[in-house]
């Protein structure tokens, strides 16, 4: 699997995400600093709510060879800046994470929008408690490893 660095807010899922692809149990737990695992970094999401800690990121992503962009279906503002992706010399996705408790096809659409706004090329729609799209994503990344 290629790593991945995950990028999102608070409570958007990126630390369940990473149990989801990893087959752990999920639990909850708040990330308090970067974690770095061997085919995922999972980033606290006050990294995307302060710009003055995007210098961090842009460090931390070096060690990465994709950037998951991941916004919940719940948050439907504007999490990432227009060509937010652009400061990463690297292949982004955008991932939409809680698509379980979406209420409509418009919610995901507009998350959707959002992220490829923000640079995402390709998009991913999960529930990471009914693994919908887990397998998808993780077979996404293990073809990259294998360059096809």
């Amino acid at each position: 699997m290629k790593k991945i660095i995950l990028m999102g807010a608070v409570g958007c899922g990126k630390t369940t995400l990473c149990q989801a692809l990893q087959g752990e149990e999920l639990q909850y737990q708040k990330t308090q600093a970067v974690s770095f695992m061997p085919e995922m970094i999972d980033t606290p999401g006050e990294f995307i709510l302060h710009r003055q800690y995007y210098n961090a990121l842009n460090v931390t992503a070096a060690d990465a060879k994709v950037i998951g962009l991941v916004q919940s279906v719940l948050e439907q503002e504007q999490i990432f800046s227009p060509g937010f992706g652009a400061i990463f010399p690297k292949k982004i996705i955008g991932i939409i994470t809680k698509t379980d408790l979406a209420q409509d096809a418009e919610a995901i659409q507009w998350v959707e929008k959002q992220l490829r706004n923000a640079g995402a090329t390709e998009i991913f729609e999960v529930s990471s408690y009914n693994q919908e799209g887990i397998g998808a994503l993780a077979q996404y990344l293990a073809e990259m490893e294998e360059g096809k």
